[in-house]
């Protein structure tokens, strides 16, 4: 069963997208920041890491640019999630080392069907 990292510091956001992806048989863990996020994915080395920008302290773009810069964590695909919906935010995110990019709001089927193609990839 493939572990799935959701990083973002809203609750509701958590909740949506924790429940989504266990009634499809994933397994999940939540993070409420980058730095927390950074730190869980070293530990737990999950199979994908959903990612949003908008947070205190370290942001969602520094967070998967520090993952994709650390040998440990490299591997391991982040989408990034977020509302922060123009194209040079996109461009941004994938430059720091993302593999894809959905803007919010996400239906939890769009989610799950990100999560299937990524993991199946």
């Amino acid at each position: 069963m493939a572990l799935i990292l959701i990083v973002d510091d809203s609750p509701t956001e958590v909740h949506v997208m924790k429940k989504a992806l266990e009634k499809s048989g994933y397994q999940t863990a939540t993070a409420q920041d980058g730095a927390e996020g950074v730190r869980m994915a070293r530990e737990m080395t999950p199979d994908l890491i959903f990612m949003d920008v908008v947070m205190p302290g370290v942001n969602g773009y520094q967070a998967t640019r520090t993952l994709a810069n650390d040998p440990k964590t490299r591997t391991i695909p982040i989408i990034m999630v977020t509302s922060k919906g123009q194209e040079t935010d996109k461009i941004w995110g994938l430059r720091q080392g993302a593999v894809d990019y959905m803007v919010k709001p996400v239906s939890p089927d769009q989610l799950v069907a990100k999560a299937q193609a990524t993991l199946a990839a």
